[in-house]
């Protein structure tokens, strides 16, 4: 196929800005690489499986239907990054055992819970440390936490000064525009504006406010707080576990100094060339691999395709070899 990179760019919308500074990278990389017939296998493969997107766990996650659930996920994306480590950090929620992303929702949703104003605007602004740490009480220390508090803090105090103290008045400003909200976390929260910077080019990710985008509209359905026009516009969300499954079935190649370091469980420079080159190559895959299924009569979004490879990589994830390790608060 001729320059799919070069059609994409100019049929899919891109709003954000994501594709074209991530292009860039994908064209100059050093040490990641796509194969694109690895893509065109991986797509016959996952129209044959008919594979859906995983419905939202109301489970591990708090739901009122009100501003109190909005509130709720703003605070939830604003923890959520960054939860490798041995012992990976976990709790106990209703007898089971969880870790990672489920831990931090359910620790979030119990809190709430018992103390119905942990979410506010005006008390987070306000945080104690100690306050946080009893609720992410686990089995060891979450990594980052000093970053996750100060994260917490910027979100409460950010949404009083300037928006009442409300998310449902941030939400509401953006007019329902999936990634206007997007643009406008980046826009002002520090912890939200994933931005890097190759070969003195900007590149954008904001993979946590897209993901803040999609969670609203998943806890509620596409109505209310979660409806959106133009999610389909969104991206993959750049982090860990795609590049981990997309390398798995090929589609992504690292250059042998890379895949010893990712390999041998290195830690990678936060912002270096090589975490760059992994996300945008991971965010550029998703495109191609989504507009294979689209010629195969299979119309996904990009942020369903990274559900599936998501959920894929939880399952298969004894299997593979190691997800690159870096530690950062943008995922």
């Amino acid at each position: 196929m001729k320059n799919p990179y070069h059609r994409l760019l100019t049929t899919r919308a891109d709003p954000l800005g994501v594709l074209a500074t991530t292009l860039y990278v994908v064209r100059n990389a050093r040490w990641v690489r796509i194969n694109h017939d690895a893509i065109e296998r991986a797509a016959d493969a996952l129209v044959a499986t008919r594979t859906e997107p995983p419905a939202w766990n109301y489970d591990y996650h708090f739901f009122d239907g009100g501003e109190r659930t909005v509130n709720y996920v703003f605070l939830l994306d604003t923890l959520n990054f960054c939860f490798w480590g041995k012992p990976k950090w976990g709790i106990v929620y209703r007898g089971k055992r969880l870790d990672g992303y489920w831990a931090l929702a359910a620790a979030l949703k119990r809190a709430l819970e018992k103390e119905s104003h942990f979410a506010d605007s005006e008390f987070l602004a306000r945080l104690d440390p100690r306050q946080l740490a009893r609720v992410l009480h686990g089995n060891t220390i979450i990594p980052l936490f000093t970053e996750r508090w100060r994260s917490a803090r910027e979100l409460g105090t950010i949404l009083c000064e300037h928006w009442g103290g409300r998310a449902t008045c941030f939400v509401a400003e953006a007019y329902r525009d999936a990634p206007r909200l997007a643009q406008m976390l980046a826009d002002n929260f520090a912890s939200f504006n994933d931005v890097a910077v190759y070969e003195h080019r900007e590149v954008r990710f904001f993979k946590r406010a897209q993901i803040l985008v999609a969670d609203l509209w998943g806890a509620f359905g596409g109505k209310a707080w979660g409806a959106f026009d133009h999610l389909d516009t969104l991206t993959a969300f750049a982090d860990y576990k795609l590049p981990q499954i997309l390398r798995a079935w090929g589609i992504l190649r690292y250059a042998s100094p890379l895949a010893r370091k990712v390999d041998a469980h290195i830690e990678l420079a936060a912002g270096g060339p090589e975490e760059i080159e992994i996300r945008s190559a991971t965010l550029w895959a998703v495109e191609l691999l989504r507009d294979a299924l689209a010629r195969r009569g299979r119309q996904l979004w990009s942020i369903h395709l990274d559900w599936i490879l998501w959920e894929a990589s939880q399952t298969r994830a004894s299997e593979m070899k190691p997800y690159h390790r870096v530690r950062t608060i943008f995922y």
